[in-house]
């Protein structure tokens, strides 16, 4: 208990005298003891008039404020009086230690009802005090007036002010936003008035310039209909810049507690604005979650088709384009659809626990529109995005080999026809009719030699028939031109062996009739056609095209050519022995005086036609080193790229698993608060969402082994497509995570439950099953199992756990309920009218309620009745009643 006693002391000495309550904001009463004179007599009248609304009931009174509480007993009564309880007995002597006792019982009594006073001490009372009397009584207002008002979660002061704003709202030219200048043109004690009592006041007769007209008209009603004293003067509240806010106060509570009746209407009323509340806010979640399925599911269906397009492209240019495409979906398209996937069943669950938290029915998606629905489409999309994927690479793997191999074709070719031209006009010359026997011989001779070239061809001839068969069975688009050209140099293969055959054995016969050839003619030819023969196969060989997919396969290029190269050495001794041969028969011929007329009979390879060609073979070596060496740093430059790629992958894969399994680790492990948890798992939800960049990184490598043509490698077991699938799951893992917890804080909120009792829950949930074996039968098991595993899958989340416990204890509103709210209404009547909804409840949830209220039909029906039983029980579904 304060000791005020004390204060006298401090008091007569000059010192302050204040009344300190902690729950008024404002907290103190006349600070400085500087009271507006005013104020003062407002206060003064509207005190006295209080106490004497009071007092009379024990049929008494009092005239004087100051004076008649002097000696304390009427200031007992009046306690007395506003409690209802029975004080110590008063003494009756007049000393003055009599008075000052009977005002310490007072204050003793003012005091054990939990009221601080500060510097008002008994010896001021009975003194005649006036400042330190008026702040006694204020106390006492205070405490048995206004501490008791509370509306919706705020009391006293601020209580009452939000009841005259709730009261008032409806009312033209009447804004309260505190109890002193927004009273002064009395608008709003009428306004009071009317809303509680409308045929004692006609309001729309009022006007805002006649505050005079306005306040008498209402002090007049309350105090002759409402039973509450005037306790102000009009033209007081109106000569005053800043009425008292106190003696406003106090009268307005007159009117609070005259009307404390219609409180009963006002709560039922309340009850049925927050019921409807939780129904327009459920209901606009539905929409959104139906038209968030609606457009993801589109989305998903007009890509699916897209995906599964497998119609394929003639050149690679047209298929790497598609892979671009491709690309340009997996990077900028499909991520946002991932978050509205995760948002899409972030939003269901919290759908379906603000329901379960208002004791509203599950939501049920329309058809087609379930999370499983979306998912199973999701699961279709994946799979369709990946036979996409794989067909491309595919595709462009064939078109790779097909270039080459129809690039391969037209060199073999071009070379063949180029060796094929005029042969058919050579073999059907008739040149050995006309010819000596030397002549014939060597023509015989130059025949065996182009017989020697023409078996040398052969092999030529049937690569370009086998490459013509590839390209059909890998289906390339311009086979009808590849199979055209190969069978036209197939039937004039044909045709060149048959004329062959036919000039040989007419050469053999004619070769009987001559003789003599000149052997070292023959020695250079049979010598020079292989020669040639192979000098042409190298330079086709150095020229020929290749295609390598690794380090590996270039090396063995390499190896292969440095084999060649160590070769030439004995070939340039083989062109040099068949140099010498001619050389030879030039220098016979010189020695003997021969005069050669044309070249070798036996050969058109001339010496110089050797040398040629064997410097061209000469060029072609450094070149085709030289493209090696370009394909090797070019391969070495792709086992760079599959390093790159497999260092990241490799840290990037076991980072992702790492998180998955500390998340898996932290839902179970959590601590503290749920908003610390919550805090701490945004932060966490931060460090993973920061990682991103590694993986933009790890994509950015990817494209770059795509683009090089890369399609294996050895380094990592990791893919994009492994990775790209463990981060997208990360991301929503973390989400449905923080989601849990924000829906525990919903339950929490809701049900009123303490951090100690969610942490009991926690507790017992880990004990969970051998609890519910041990202590319940077998029904009761199965009837909880119900509750919290109603789809029977074997696994009870620890959401489902809570709202199972503080459904089981905790109060929620009922469809009774609500029913009883509009009953109250309607003033006990089976129906209700539109206005009186309107004129109870705010116009946006009065409207909502008469648009869904169907009309009323039972035997006392009235015109424009509306069936609020009807419309309560499908607010909760028809199982709550």
């Amino acid at each position: 208990m304060v000791d005020y006693h004390a204060s006298n002391s401090q008091a007569s000495s000059g010192g302050p005298a204040i009344y300190m309550d902690p729950r008024e904001q404002e907290n103190d009463w006349d600070r400085d003891l500087l009271l507006d004179p005013a104020w003062e007599k407002q206060q003064r009248k509207t005190f006295t008039a209080w106490c004497n609304s009071h007092l009379r009931k024990a049929g008494t009174q009092i005239e004087n404020i100051e004076e008649d509480f002097r000696d304390g007993l009427k200031l007992m009564l009046l306690l007395e009086v506003i409690s209802g309880e029975r004080l110590p007995k008063p003494e009756r002597g007049k000393m003055r230690v009599h008075k000052i006792n009977n005002v310490n019982k007072a204050l003793d009594y003012i005091a054990g009802k939990g009221v601080k006073l500060v510097s008002i001490g008994a010896e001021e009372i009975v003194d005649g005090n006036a400042k330190m009397t008026l702040g006694m009584i204020w106390t006492i207002i205070l405490r048995f007036a206004i501490q008791d008002i509370s509306v919706e979660e705020t009391s006293a002061k601020e209580g009452l002010l939000l009841w005259c704003q709730r009261k008032t709202a409806p009312y033209k030219n009447v804004n309260v936003q505190n109890f002193h200048i927004s009273w002064k043109d009395g608008l709003a004690f009428n306004a009071l008035i009317h809303r509680h009592r409308p045929e004692l006041i006609d309001y729309d007769k009022l006007r805002k310039d006649d505050p005079l007209t306005n306040l008498n008209n209402a002090f007049e009603v309350a105090e002759k209909y409402l039973d509450i004293p005037k306790m102000m003067d009009a033209e007081d509240i109106v000569g005053t810049l800043r009425p008292d806010e106190k003696a406003i106060m106090t009268y307005v509570s007159c009117f609070y507690h005259a009307f404390s009746g219609a409180q009963k209407a006002e709560t039922a009323a309340n009850r049925i604005c927050k019921v409807l509340a939780v129904n327009q806010e459920n209901e606009h979640l539905m929409e959104d979650y139906e038209k968030l399925a609606s457009d993801l599911l589109d989305w998903i269906r007009r890509t699916i088709p897209w995906l599964e397009n497998r119609a394929p492209e003639k050149t690679m240019a047209e298929m790497q384009q598609k892979l671009e495409d491709f690309r340009g979906y997996r990077r900028v398209h499909k991520p946002p659809k991932v978050q509205e996937k995760c948002q899409l069943e972030i939003n269901f669950n919290t759908l379906q626990t603000k329901l379960r938290l208002s004791n509203r029915p599950a939501f049920m998606p329309s058809e087609g529109r379930m999370v499983s629905d979306i998912n199973g489409s999701w699961h279709n999309l994946e799979g369709a995005e990946k036979g996409y994927e794989e067909w491309m690479l595919n595709e462009i793997r064939r078109l790779e080999r097909l270039d080459h191999l129809a690039e391969k074709f037209r060199q073999k070719a071009t070379i063949h026809e180029s060796w094929t031209d005029g042969k058919e006009a050579m073999l059907t010359q008739k040149d050995y009719e006309t010819a000596s026997l030397s002549e014939v011989k060597a023509l015989l001779r130059k025949h065996e030699a182009f017989e020697s070239d023409l078996a040398a061809h052969q092999d030529r001839v049937e690569q370009i028939a086998a490459i013509a068969q590839e390209l059909n069975e890998l289906d390339y688009y311009d086979s009808p031109s590849v199979n055209a050209r190969c069978q036209k140099i197939c039937e004039q293969w044909d045709a060149l062996g048959s004329l062959t055959q036919s000039r040989r054995e007419s050469l053999e016969r004619t070769e009987k009739q001559l003789e003599s050839i000149d052997e070292l003619y023959l020695e250079y030819a049979k010598r020079a056609a292989p020669f040639n023969n192979w000098m042409e196969g190298a330079m086709e060989d150095l020229q020929d095209m290749f295609i390598v997919h690794n380090i590996e396969e270039i090396q063995g290029l390499i190896t292969a050519h440095e084999q060649f190269k160590s070769t030439l050495p004995e070939a340039n001794k083989e062109r040099e022995a068949i140099q010498a041969i001619q050389a030879e028969v030039q220098k016979i011929a010189q020695y003997n005086g021969i005069k050669l007329s044309g070249g070798n009979p036996y050969t058109t390879i001339t010496p110089k036609t050797i040398d040629n060609k064997w410097d061209k073979v000469e060029q072609l070596v450094p070149q085709r080193d030289q493209a090696l060496q370009e394909e090797l740093a070019k391969q070495q430059s792709n086992d760079h790229l599959r390093r790159k790629f497999a260092t990241q992958a490799n840290i990037v894969g076991p980072w992702i698993q790492t998180k998955m399994e500390e998340i898996g680790r932290i839902s179970i492990e959590m601590n503290g608060t749920l908003e610390d948890q919550l805090v701490n798992l945004r932060e966490y939800e931060q460090s993973i969402i920061e990682y991103k960049p590694n993986i933009d990184q790890l994509e950015g490598d990817h494209q770059l082994i795509q683009e090089a043509l890369i399609f294996d490698n050895k380094y990592t077991a990791y893919t994009m497509e492994h990775l790209r699938v463990g981060w997208e799951q990360l991301l929503t893992t973390i989400a449905r995570t923080i989601n849990e917890i924000e829906n525990q804080i919903l339950t929490r909120d809701a049900k009123g439950i303490s951090q100690e009792q969610l942490h009991e829950y926690r507790t017992s949930f880990n004990h969970f099953d051998k609890a519910l074996n041990f202590k319940l039968g077998d029904a009761e098991f199965a009837r909880i199992m119900g509750i919290v595993d109603p789809n029977n899958s074997g696994v009870v989340t620890f959401q489902a756990f809570i709202d199972f416990m503080s459904r089981e204890t905790t109060d929620t509103d009922t469809a009774d309920q609500v029913i009883a709210s509009f009953k109250i209404l309607a003033a006990d009547k089976n129906f209700i009218m539109a206005e009186e909804l309107r004129r109870e409840l705010p116009p946006d949830q009065a409207e909502y309620c008469i648009a869904r209220m169907a009309p009323y039909s039972g035997p006392d029906a009235k015109p424009g009745a509306l069936d609020y039983m009807s419309f309560s029980t499908a607010l909760y579904g028809e199982s709550d009643l």
